[in-house]
């Protein structure tokens, strides 16, 4: 019983085998030894709650945060004990709360339960009691046979049975799987391909024994037993056989196959592993700083606690009760202890964590919202998968990028190759010998026979499909040779794609294929080669191969791969002149590929024959052993030529690049290419400049080797400590330098300017980000790439972004952020990040101050009311201040503040720095914060003491003050002092801030108008009835308000001149460039001519405050920006008009002036550019 109830706990989930076996169409064995397998079935599950555990679950988890627990706590207590204040002065705000989080992940997870639905509900057709019955994708049960339709996506993983062809062959691509957009080939087992409809697949009486689920996509290990016959056939079964669920199936008609694996054991299931909860920086320093407030409170608690008791035993003081005497003294002590929480309990900002979700929520659709981060052409936005990590983007300092599709356009155009020791260019569909003017004419073909080899070779050795290739007929090769934008090729990669088109334009044109027949069109002549065997790629070999029967009867092998996998095979041909320029092209940073061939005799190729069927047919280490049979079949080769083919840079990567060094971001590429192309990528897009010393830890082969490379690095950084160095390390030696010398790679890394990792694995990838991510600085870390082998890395980053390119969506489902373009991560750094970060830490920092403010008056009040817990503030307002009358000016705040425009900081990325690091938040000025609050609270305090007086001089109807008038007092004062400090604060104002600022004073006064003037019938007591009228009747009330806010704020005021003045910062002087209508000049102090009479002293002084200058007007005030300093600034800044405002800034940005460009600054209105030099 135990067990059991373990088991549907999922503590202790049963054993379960290694193997399943599946009965095709569900036709069981009536023998009464069977025992049927239990599978679950094909709905899948996102979702997070259900109807029934949405309460419970959801409860447990947000009482998991800290400060939701504390305040559960403080609630229980209130019920259970004698407390100063009212349970609902808690439970209310707690309550409102917890509900606005729960409606946010309801809500959240109501948009998966609808995916979910809309996926299970797809409808079906399925083979059930002889015939095609229509259900719902959910319904489908393992044994199932499935009949799907072309660019139609698998509802389940499946096995497949047959086709509409007789081959048995389909195409299918598994671009939402692992972002490869290529079409793949499948096949069925030949016995069973033959049963094409639906009465001969009912009739087929067949098992399936295969392994269970497992995550990995291209490994599936089974074997299918055909009964029915006198000797029961048994065929193996693997990945080509597999159709998975979420690809879609291409240039087929209509298969059928049987359900193996469905719902949440089919691999795409198993593959939405759970990310790791990514906190940013703010969260945690958010935490520390609610610890540190959670001591102050206990501090504060023990004070009152000890107080309390010291002043009671004094004789003055009033003779206790005759309970309180026979009160145990420990319990005594301990209610009092608890009632002094519950009292300055309201020092923890309860509202703190929804108002920062709601930022963060809201704050997201910024980004979506942005026109500058749309891309036209492709017609997509940016996309935000995650809004948890809005302010990590302005804390970037590493960004890991992949190179192609990234960097690069992923669009490969062939321009250069090499056949027989000749260099060729691609000119405008002719290939032009280097140093001459010949051209191939396809009407006048003169080749060598390696020139023509060489083009058969790119035509005949592919992966290459054609659209529709059923629909054209093979007797009409001319015609379609003749229109080709009848033919659309679909690949295995770009660069195969590429390669095709180019023989085709050159005249050898790839016309189609069947089952064992491929078909050419060699400049007008129809030519067929009999397709005998093909070697599948795979990224061991990095080659592939065909072997084909040419027309004239010979066999002839065709190899194409990598020029390290090719090259050491050769044994013939120009070897010495094409491998040299082989680095030729990879210099000039084309991709290349290297073309073989060799002709097999009879008696070779019946043994290459039987060892291939001898090893595909193995049950067991089948990979190993066909890739054996591989090894053995490719040696010996005759070297025809090389390929090169270019993946041009996205608009703007040099820029953007640029940029992201300027604003103290180091860049690592990590790439898969071999080094000489990355390098001269490196080099075009800037990240390696010309003036850079470049290091290599490259082809190491022992531990030793690799130690002793690592040292001479090292001794090469310190000698030239002046001189920027860049870092290459392939994927064979960083294996091996993280093998055990870790501190030191990542010393020599640091100590560089750039980094590029070539031939990176993708958990190379996701090692080298983590290595780094977890380094004793724990610098934050961004990867952005646009395939499914960037995924590790970006999940393994501190911020994940994807680039919606043409490898897929995979890289954009796990990314944190989706972006279309490289380019647009220069803005998304430089100005949302910016402005996410300094937004939610001047909120943070905010709720810590206005809580010190709000309750440090009730500790003071304590040692005027000998510590007898009496509340200094009524119920109502303890329970409105931080849910109602202070939430919304910060909310809006953190939503639309802008402490510099967002040209600024999108042209000077060197404004970044000054965030960097945490700054905003750091130590330094939450103390700053915190001290402010309790001086602020000590004016608010002894300032409304000192007005009440010992006379009836502040009432205006000559009564002395009460209890509840001074605590209104207070609070009045030091509603209005935080309210006006957030103001102070904010740098853009919008009608939207001043509703709010404005309208939160409003309601105030409106809301304690109407509360102190009626007597609630719901209210036990009315301590507040028409206090708030009496108190604001007397002037001297009004004019101690206005004297008491000013005495808080005014020195704030004089301190942010004085800083301003005398050092100000890089944000502070790049407002200066500001030009937003309608906001006036800011003084400088050495700038403003005499007689300038436009601007009045004290607006001046506002506007120094505030950080706002229009130069323009002060253009118009009689004086040119060229006297703002007396310094100069590389910079021109143009409006429209006839004044034109130079601006020269040589101390404010550190910039490189070692080959590097410098970024344009624009006007805010983009009407112009200036270049700066």
């Amino acid at each position: 019983m135990i067990r059991w109830i373990r088991q549907q706990l999922g503590f202790d989930p049963p054993h379960q085998s290694p193997t399943r076996t599946i009965y095709v169409a569900n036709h069981f064995p009536s023998h009464c030894n069977f025992v049927l397998q239990k599978f679950p079935d094909n709905r899948m599950i996102s979702s997070k709650y259900t109807i029934w555990n949405f309460i419970p679950k959801n409860l447990f988890e947000q009482f998991r945060r800290i400060a939701n627990f504390y305040f559960l706590v403080i609630f229980l207590v209130q019920l259970m004990i004698d407390t100063p204040t009212s349970p609902y002065t808690s439970g209310l705000p707690l309550f409102f709360v917890i509900t606005v989080t729960a409606i946010k992940q309801g809500y959240e997870d109501w948009l998966r339960h609808k995916a979910d639905n809309e996926v299970n509900n797809t409808p079906v057709y399925v083979i059930r009691s002889g015939g095609l019955v229509q259900t719902r994708s959910q319904n489908i049960r393992v044994g199932d046979i499935v009949r799907i339709e072309k660019d139609q996506t698998f509802p389940t993983d499946l096995v497949l049975l047959s086709t509409d062809r007789e081959d048995g062959t389909c195409y299918v691509t598994t671009a939402s799987l692992d972002g490869e957009t290529n079409l793949k080939t499948h096949h069925a087992v030949p016995e069973i391909a033959k049963l094409q409809t639906v009465l001969q697949l009912d009739t087929l009486r067949a098992v399936i024994t295969c392994h269970q689920p497992e995550p990995d996509l291209y490994r599936f290990v089974g074997q299918i037993t055909i009964r029915g016959k006198p000797n029961e056939i048994v065929r193996p079964l693997g990945p080509e056989n597999l159709l998975l669920r979420g690809a879609s199936l291409k240039n087929t008609t209509e298969v059928f196959g049987v359900a193996v694996y469905t719902g949440m054991d089919a691999k795409i299931a198993l593959n939405y592993k759970s990310k790791s909860q990514k906190r940013s920086s703010v969260e945690k320093s958010m935490n520390t700083f609610l610890i540190v407030f959670l001591e102050i409170l206990v501090i504060e608690a023990v004070i009152s606690t000890i107080l309390k008791y010291v002043w009671r035993y004094e004789v003055p003081y009033n003779e206790r009760t005759t309970q309180e005497k026979n009160s145990s003294k420990i319990l005594t002590g301990i209610s009092d202890f608890l009632a002094f929480l519950v009292l300055y309990n309201y020092i923890i900002p309860i509202s703190l964590y929804v108002t920062v979700e709601m930022q963060k929520f809201l704050g997201s659709f910024f980004i979506v919202w942005d026109r500058d981060l749309y891309h036209e052409e492709s017609g997509q936005r940016a996309q935000v998968n995650t809004s948890d990590l809005n302010e990590e983007l302005g804390q970037v300092e590493y960004v890991f990028t992949d190179k192609t599709g990234t960097l690069t356009e992923n669009e490969m155009n062939f321009r250069e190759c090499s056949i027989n020791g000749v260099k060729y260019k691609y000119v405008n569909g002719n290939l032009v010998r280097e140093g001459m003017t010949r051209k191939f004419d396809k009407k006048d073909p003169t080749f060598t026979e390696e020139e023509i080899m060489f083009l058969k070779a790119l035509s005949l050795c592919h992966t290459v499909h054609i659209s529709d290739q059923e629909e054209t007929p093979i007797l009409h090769l001319r015609n379609v040779v003749s229109d080709p934008s009848n033919v659309q090729y679909y690949a295995a990669s770009p660069d195969e794609k590429a390669l095709v088109e180019a023989a085709r334009k050159l005249g050898v044109t790839f016309v189609g294929s069947s089952e064992d027949s491929i078909f050419l069109n060699v400049f007008g002549t129809d030519e067929r080669y009999e397709l005998l065997q093909v070697l599948e790629f795979d990224a061991d070999r990095r080659r592939m191969s065909v072997i084909v029967k040419t027309p004239q009867g010979k066999r002839l092998m065709l190899t194409k791969g990598a020029e390290s996998s090719i090259l050491p095979l050769a044994i013939s041909g120009e070897i010495p002149t094409i491998s040299a320029h082989v680095d030729e092209l990879a210099m000039k940073g084309l991709r290349t590929l290297c073309i073989a061939c060799k002709y097999l005799s009879n008696k070779d190729y019946e043994e290459i024959s039987s060892r291939l069927l001898e090893a595909r047919t193995s049950l067991h280490h089948r990979e190993q052993e066909v890739a054996n049979v591989f090894n053995f079949i490719e040696r010996d080769l005759h070297l025809v030529g090389v390929s090169g083919v270019e993946d041009k840079l996205q608009e703007n990567v040099p820029e953007t690049i640029e940029a992201l060094k300027l604003a103290g971001i180091k860049v690592w590429v990590l790439t898969g290419d071999k080094q000489e192309t990355a390098i001269s990528v490196s080099l075009s897009s800037g990240h390696f400049h010309r003036t850079m010393n470049i290091l290599e830890l490259t082809n190491q082969k022992s531990d030793s080797e690799c130690v002793e490379q690592l040292e001479i690095l090292d001794r090469r950084i310190k000698q030239d400590h002046v001189i920027q160095h860049g870092l290459v390390v392939d994927g064979i030696s960083l294996s091996i330098a993280l093998r055990g010398h870790e501190e030191k790679f990542m010393e020599i890394s640091k100590n560089c300017s750039a980094v590029l990792c070539c031939r990176m694995a993708p958990l190379q990838k996701a090692k080298v980000v983590r290595l780094l991510k977890t380094s004793p600085a724990k610098p934050i870390t961004l990867a952005i790439g646009d395939g499914a082998n960037d995924v590790s890395m970006i999940m393994e980053a501190n911020i994940g972004i994807g680039i919606m390119g043409k490898e897929g969506r995979q890289a954009v489902r796990n990314s944190d952020y989706a972006i279309a373009r490289f380019r647009f991560l220069a803005k998304l750094l430089f100005v949302h990040g910016h402005f996410y970060y300094v937004r939610i830490s001047n909120l943070v920092q905010y709720f810590f101050y206005k809580n010190v403010c709000f309750i440090t008056p009730q500790f003071l009040y304590q040692f005027f009311c000998l510590f007898s817990q009496q509340t200094l503030y009524d119920g109502a307002y303890l329970t409105l201040y931080n849910i109602c009358f202070t939430s919304l000016p910060i909310l809006m705040y953190s939503l639309l503040e802008q402490d510099v425009h967002s040209q600024i900081l999108k042209n000077k990325p060197a404004l970044y720095k000054e965030i960097s690091r945490n700054e905003v938040l750091s130590l330094k000025r939450f103390l700053y914060w915190t001290l402010l609050g309790f001086c602020h609270a000590f004016i608010f305090f002894f300032g409304s003491y000192l007005l009440r007086g010992d006379d009836a001089s502040m009432m205006g109807n000559g009564q002395m003050p009460g209890n509840w008038t001074f605590g209104f007092l207070v609070f009045t004062v030091m509603f209005i002092t935080v309210t006006l400090k957030l103001g102070i604060e904010t740098h853009y104002w919008t009608w939207i801030n001043h509703f709010v600022t404005w309208g939160s004073i409003i309601f105030y006064f409106a809301f304690s108008l109407l509360y102190g003037a009626i007597l609630w019938p719901f209210l036990q007591a009315q301590d507040m009835y028409f206090v708030f009228a009496q108190l604001l009747s007397s002037a001297s009330a009004w004019l101690g308000i206005i004297v008491i806010v000013v005495a808080c704020l005014f020195p704030d005021v004089l301190r942010k001149v004085f800083w301003r003045h005398t050092r100000p910062t890089m944000l502070q002087r790049s407002q200066l460039l500001e030009t937003n209508p309608g906001i006036t000049c800011m003084e400088s102090i050495c700038c403003y001519p005499r007689g300038e009479t436009v601007c009045s002293p004290f607006r001046r002084i506002l506007d120094q405050m505030m950080g706002r200058c229009n130069p323009l007007r002060v253009n118009r005030c009689g004086m040119s920006l060229n006297r703002l300093c007396c310094k100069h600034f590389p910079y021109k800044l143009e409006h429209e008009g006839p004044a034109a405002v130079d601006l020269f800034w040589s101390d404010l940005d550190p910039y490189y002036t070692n080959d590097r460009s410098i970024l344009t600054l624009s006007s805010m209105d983009g009407s112009s550019n200036a270049s700066g030099v």
